[in-house]
């Protein structure tokens, strides 16, 4: 049985907007790429955007224009059939004090303007036609609340570098849906952390630090002609958002909550909400007919520290719908209630119908972290099934511990924020799985002159378990049986993109874009573009001639495998074309 998603298509040659459309089914109808030929597919101009490495973005393609964004919030317009220089946009920070690495991972396009939201905290409204910059929103200074301090963490940890805080930006491409521009901020529940000079686990991340450290998350939307801002949603709940202290996910796996040391610590932490976490990293799906948005949110602060946040965390972890117009919450699915593994509902939801024993139902999908693809009625979130698993799963839930605790998987995924193709004639989906464990160590260090010792969780690569990335093919047309599964040569980045010519499209952090037969995950073609997949690719047509883009820049866990960063949007066309 074929699937759909319920959302009008925009013209089949273009990508105009993140995903494709509002359904987020990163899928094209466009075949003549496909199969038979795609061995002949080959560079058709290049795009160096000067701005090497954390390069991410996803091009939105409208009426023979490109439009990227590029690390540190700069934007380019492009001729899409021969890579010339339209328009440039050059953006300045009004403050270094960001979250993490200057990435940003798209733009969205409509009413003549180009919307972007930067990690310096705004929200900006350029000309599509010029580059002129209409509005310029502060939506929030990142910098704003910072509680944490790294003074006695790095007097205990020696030579390793402390780095990071809970500061707030956008890295998410927007939403522009019914007059309004819709993003939300990253940066909430992460916190202080220790990376690997390598930007790995191996060197020990440290996060979770014992106390009220960190931000409240949120997701607002602005006037798309004015910037006005006209409603915002918070994800840490204020009144209850200790929940109902489950023992159970709503799914029925058992959790190895301590709730009595919970409830006893209740009072004294009755405020965490405060600072409770809740990043937002990617675009929610939209369905207009119902008026509502889909999203996932993050992880609850203190990360992978649970004790001084005691409760069910409501609505961290958890996949909600909210009303388009006013923000309001319509319903929540919470994944992993009191979450201390780093299992941010990350990856973008897309729209599908989904096969009920009275007939289709409208449904909303998201690959998680945890190893399953999650479907609910999108009226009211309704747990219809979910997938066979896509990795080998071992000690799910159990808590970090002075010992460690071995964990399978890890906070890199499953399925990590790289969003996942739908191919609705044939049901299939399309994902970039990391099989990977990590060990969960609570660790103690000294507060210093009389004060009470700093206790924290060290995430470290969990030795002898298996590490590597899988391309996935999940059957939603069956429940989600595992159709094929191809293990990679390297670690799968940037998300895939699924043809409706038999093709499915998926990066590695080596530098390969590889294209897959979609019926049984058969490699047919790769390229080396010269640094790592960042980005999801994308299809359009000029001309007759259908081209495939992807954004070549690394990140820090390319840099784990050796591998360079780069600048470079490179875009392939038949080479007999």
């Amino acid at each position: 049985m074929a699937l759909t998603c319920g959302v009008s298509a925009a013209r089949a040659e273009d990508w105009p907007a993140f995903g494709g459309d509002h359904s987020n089914r990163h899928a094209s109808s466009l075949d003549a790429i496909n199969r038979d030929n795609v061995s002949r597919l080959r560079p058709a101009w290049i795009f160096q955007t000067g701005q090497t490495g954390y390069f991410q973005a996803e091009p939105v393609v409208i009426d023979g224009r490109m439009y990227v964004s590029t690390t540190h919030n700069h934007v380019a317009a492009l001729d899409a059939k021969t890579g010339a220089v339209i328009w440039t946009y050059t953006h300045k920070a009004r403050t270094e004090k960001i979250f993490g690495p200057p990435s940003n991972r798209g733009v969205a396009v409509s009413g003549g303007l180009v919307y972007e939201a930067t990690m310096d905290g705004r929200v900006i409204a350029l000309d599509a036609k010029t580059g002129r910059l209409v509005w310029d929103i502060e939506a929030v200074r990142p910098e704003e609340g910072e509680t944490e301090t790294a003074i006695a963490l790095a007097a205990g940890l020696g030579d390793k570098p402390v780095q990071g805080s809970s500061r707030l930006g956008f890295k998410m491409p927007p939403l522009v849906a019914d007059g309004l521009v819709i993003v939300g901020v990253t940066g909430a529940g992460y916190g202080l952390h220790v990376e690997d000079a390598k930007g790995g686990l191996d060197g020990g991340s440290v996060v979770g630090i014992e106390g009220g450290y960190g931000r409240r998350g949120w997701l607002a939307a602005y006037d798309a002609r004015t910037g006005e801002e006209r409603w915002r949603w918070y994800v840490t709940k204020q009144d209850g958002w200790e929940g109902d202290f489950v023992e159970k996910t709503d799914d029925g796996l058992p959790l190895h909550r301590d709730i009595a040391a919970e409830k006893a610590a209740a009072e004294k932490n009755r405020d965490a909400w405060k600072v409770g976490g809740g990043s937002l990293w990617m675009t929610p799906a939209y369905d207009p007919d119902l008026g509502l948005i889909y999203l996932g949110t993050g992880n609850p602060a203190p990360q992978n520290f649970g004790l001084t946040r005691p409760g069910d965390n409501l609505y961290t972890m958890s996949l909600v719908a909210l009303d388009v117009k006013t923000g309001a919450l319509r319903w929540h699915f919470q994944q992993v209630p009191h979450e201390t593994w780093g299992y941010d509902v990350a990856s973008p939801p897309f729209l599908l119908d989904w096969p009920g024993d009275k007939g289709p139902v409208k449904a909303v999908a998201e690959a998680s972290k945890l190893g399953w693809i999650y479907v609910h009625d999108r009226k009211d979130g309704r747990l219809l099934g979910k997938s066979a698993p896509l990795i080998t799963q071992k000690n799910l839930f159990q808590p970090p511990s002075p010992e460690g605790t071995v964990v399978s998987p890890g906070p890199l995924g499953a399925v990590s924020w790289h969003p996942v193709s739908f191919d609705a004639r044939t049901g299939l989906a399309f994902a970039q799985v990391r099989h990977g464990a990590a060990t969960y160590t609570v660790k103690t260090v000294s507060g210093g002159q009389g004060k009470p010792d700093i206790r924290y969780t060290e995430t470290s690569e969990a030795r002898g378990e298996p590490a590597h990335s899988t391309l996935t093919a999940v059957d939603l047309s069956k429940g989600g049986t595992i159709a094929w599964s191809i293990k990679a040569g390297s670690r799968l980045s940037g998300g895939t993109l699924a043809t409706a010519g038999g093709i499915v499209f998926s990066g590695e952090e080596d530098g390969h874009l590889d294209a897959h037969d979609t019926r049984d995950g058969k490699l047919l073609w790769r390229f080396q573009c010269g640094a790592g997949i960042g980005g999801p690719p994308v299809t359009y047509a000029i001309d007759g001639r259908q081209y495939v883009a992807v954004a070549a820049g690394g990140s820090s866990f390319t840099k784990a495998s050796g591998f360079g960063t780069g600048d470079a949007l490179v875009v392939f066309a038949l080479a007999d074309q």
